[in-house]
């Protein structure tokens, strides 16, 4: 590892914890309990080829007991030790993933993942999706935390439809780029945009 990537792995982290860690796992809540609504996430600066969003979120919900999946596309030295300096998370593979974290294509099949169980449905993993942006609406949202409807931008309709149908089972997602996140979990419906 040369010297800029351990002056990454060890710089980037939250730099006022308490408040940054607070302040992201509200904006990650509120994200997942309103899905297709944006929030504004920030504080870790994570190693190049992975959105502030996306950091944040790994140092707000990874710890030494939950298992990451790193897809091809963001595994790289510099991210392995980032993640095992702040947030002592093992890298693992994607079956045994609580997290993963990638680009839409690099992170499938997404059956691979767990997704609960009958007894233990919340035993699942949950996808970072690093998206190039959050702010063309292409579906339309149903289900808990939506008034009426919501719109979102998502990667790919099919999988999410038949995603949200397997529910109480399957994945929750977050979406993210630059320093925003918008959630999706298993329980939302998701048409067309018409």
């Amino acid at each position: 590892m040369d010297q800029q990537s351990r002056s990454t792995v060890f710089s980037g982290g939250f730099g006022n914890p308490q408040f940054a860690a607070a302040h992201a796992f509200r904006a990650a809540m509120n994200a997942m309990a309103r899905p297709g609504q944006i929030q504004e996430i920030s504080g870790a600066k994570p190693p190049e080829g992975v959105s502030v969003a996306a950091g944040s979120l790994l140092l707000t919900l990874c710890d030494p007991e939950t298992g990451v999946y790193l897809a091809p596309d963001v595994d790289s030295e510099a991210l392995r030790g980032w993640l095992a300096f702040h947030t002592s998370a093992p890298v693992v593979d994607a079956e045994q993933a609580d997290f993963a974290l990638g680009g839409w294509q690099h992170l499938q099949p997404l059956n691979r993942f767990r997704r609960g169980t009958a007894e233990y449905p919340d035993r699942s993993a949950t996808l970072i999706v690093e998206m190039h942006s959050l702010d063309v609406p292409n579906a339309v949202l149903s289900g808990p935390g939506i008034k009426e409807m919501a719109r979102m931008q998502v990667p790919e309709l099919a999988a999410l439809q038949a995603n949200a149908a397997s529910f109480p089972l399957g994945l929750d997602f977050f979406f993210t780029s630059a320093s925003q996140i918008t959630a999706l979990p298993r329980s939302t419906r998701v048409i067309a945009e018409a």
